[in-house]
Formats: structure tokens, C-alpha cells, sequence
């Protein structure tokens, strides 16, 4: 697909296209997170995860992959979505074939062609080239023009405006056995918290010191919580629909695997005030504790929502729902 294919005459889209490629091209490694982040993931995540038969977030997209190659006929398929600089692509692609798979190609499609093509330099450099094939499209006019046998979407689905054409096209362009393997955010719009779970947010902040008010991204000091809008104009199309995704995806697929999980302990783990905490100490330590805690009553009881989900779909239902609980699809849905 040419990366000029669909793209819309509107000024504030081509706006957004625009500061979309600006955050983007120039980032090498777009998955860094903060030292307490890895802390909490490790802590609390994974083991959650480990639970659900899963090692990591890329051992989730790994074996899923696996089982779409193995339910697969003749050359498999695969799609990923907003695939950047397609490392994780490149180093899945190295162990399907160190598993026995041969026969694949990945699909790479994303809207920066620098990205795409240190993803092309990768996969050459890991010996993998022939297995992954890079495209420059808009995933907002992006039009299936073959089938599927899984679509992956890592953290990319916050970042689509036209959500509705995207998952009628993934939809359509799954094989019969095919599956959409997903991680995303499905908070708020914009990554803000929703009043309940701003409360809590609130609350946390006011204990800190103000070394940890510290926002590292855009070095200046807060005073109060700032529930920044990402979507907002000129910030590109960062968490633009989040809060749409999971209601949109329970309308169009059938959930094999669920996993959704966090809210309240966002804010301070991320890019902004997360470097300020250091896992070394136990302060530090306790007080993510504490915040985790939190979201885990708040979200069990259904009075705060989960930001953050792992799932993986199908056309039709095929096997039982796997989930944590009772965190099903529907239960985790912010309604009005």
C-alpha cells in the first residue's frame, strides 16, 4: 500500500498525521519503560499473566501466533499493525522458525517508512528477511487486500481514529480459523482517569514528595496531578479513541482469552513521574504496592475500570472464554 493511499483532504487530520510521524520516525526503541514499571510487572502482572498460561506480553503474542501457523494451510499469513520498527515482529519470526515453521510471511504495516525500514534492516540482519515484509499505510484507510490467518495489534489500536472500518477490514480478513492477537489501552480517551478512578489518583498524589511531582517528559515541576489530555489537538493521535475499543471489539468478535488489568497505578509508572521512583527503595516499593492494591479492590468490585487488556478474538466463538475471574469483556467496559 502506498502511504499516500486514502488519506483525507481534512486540514486538522493531515494535522495529526503529520505530528504523528514527527513522534515517531526518529524512535528507536518506542517499548522503554521506567525501572518501578518492570518493579510492578514483574511483582503483580506477570504473575497474573503466568496464571493464564502466559510467561510474558511477547510469549502472549508468541504462542498465539504459533497456533494460528499450526491451524494454518499452505503459506501462512500473518498482519501486524502499527509494527513500527517491527523488532518484535523480527524476533518472533526468528522463533517460528526455530520451532519448525517455514512457511510465513508477516505483514509489517505501519505509518512511518523510517521505522519500517530499520525494520527491514533487522530482519536482515537476523537472517529473517524473507518472513517479513514491510507496508506504509495509514491503519485509518487501511483496506484488507488478502486473508489472515492472525492479525496482531500491539499497543497500536489507541492510536486509530476510524476504529470501526479497521475492525470491520480485520473482520473480513481473517481465515476461517484466524485470530486478531491484541495489547492495548482501553481507558479513557486520551489516557486521562475517569472521575472514580481520578479520586484515587488524587489521593496517592498528595503523599508524595515533590521530587516525584517531577514530570520527566516535560521537565517541569507539578503542584497538582495534571490529567493531561494526549489526544489532544497537535499531540497526534495518541489514545485518541481508547475508551471505544473494547466496546467496539465485544460488537464485532468473540473473545477466546481476556485478560484486562491496572488503571490508578498508571500514572505512576509511566514516562512521566515513573523515572522519579527508584524499586531500590522500599518507600518506593511500598507505595506501588499500596497504589496496585488499590486498583485490584477498586477493579474487582466494579466501581473503576481496567486500562490496559490482552485478548485474543476469533469471527465466531470457538472454545470457552479464558479470563481472570470474572474480569470478562463485558465486565471491564466503562459504561456512561
Amino acid at each position: 500500500m502506498d502511504e499516500s493511499q486514502g488519506t483525507s483532504p481534512d486540514p486538522a487530520y493531515a494535522a495529526r498525521i503529520a505530528t504523528e510521524r514527527r513522534n515517531f520516525d526518529d524512535q528507536t526503541s518506542i517499548h522503554d519503560l521506567p525501572p518501578i514499571c518492570f518493579y510492578w510487572l514483574n511483582r503483580f502482572i506477570l504473575p497474573q499473566l503466568t496464571g493464564l498460561g502466559y510467561a510474558s506480553a511477547e510469549n502472549f503474542f508468541l504462542r498465539n501466533l504459533q497456533r494460528a501457523y499450526e491451524h494454518g494451510e499452505g503459506q501462512r499469513r500473518f498482519l501486524s499493525i502499527g509494527a513500527g520498527n517491527c523488532d518484535t515482529e523480527v524476533r518472533m519470526a526468528g522463533e517460528l522458525r526455530n520451532s519448525g515453521a517455514s512457511d510465513f510471511v508477516i505483514d509489517c504495516l505501519d505509518l512511518s517508512q523510517q521505522m519500517l525500514e530499520r525494520g527491514r534492516a533487522l530482519a536482515a540482519q537476523e537472517g529473517v528477511a524473507e518472513h517479513i515484509h514491510p507496508i506504509c499505510g495509514d491503519l485509518n484507510h487501511w483496506q484488507p487486500d488478502r486473508e489472515y490467518d492472525a492479525v496482531l495489534a500491539n499497543h497500536a489500536l489507541h492510536h486509530v481514529l476510524r476504529l470501526e472500518p479497521l475492525f470491520d477490514g480485520i473482520h473480513r480478513s481473517l481465515s476461517r480459523n484466524g485470530v486478531l492477537i491484541a495489547s492495548d489501552m482501553i481507558g479513557r480517551n486520551g489516557h486521562r482517569r475517569w472521575p472514580e478512578a481520578l479520586v484515587w489518583v488524587q489521593q496517592f498524589w498528595q503523599e508524595l514528595p515533590p521530587p516525584y511531582r517531577f514530570n520527566r517528559q516535560l521537565e517541569r515541576q507539578e503542584t497538582d496531578y495534571p490529567d493531561w489530555d494526549c489526544s489532544a489537538d497537535g499531540m497526534g493521535f495518541e489514545g485518541i479513541r481508547a475508551q471505544d475499543i473494547l466496546p467496539l471489539l465485544i460488537e464485532r468478535f468473540r473473545f477466546q482469552f481476556f485478560y484486562a488489568f491496572s488503571n490508578v497505578t498508571d500514572p505512576f509508572i509511566d514516562r512521566s513521574f515513573g523515572p522519579n521512583f527508584d524499586p531500590r527503595n522500599p518507600w518506593d516499593r511500598q507505595f506501588i504496592d499500596r497504589v496496585h492494591a488499590c486498583d485490584e479492590a477498586e477493579i474487582g468490585a466494579g466501581r473503576i475500570k481496567p486500562t490496559h487488556m490482552l485478548a485474543v478474538l476469533r469471527r465466531e466463538q470457538a472454545e470457552p472464554l479464558l479470563c481472570m475471574g470474572h474480569r470478562t469483556p463485558e465486565f471491564c467496559v466503562r459504561r456512561p
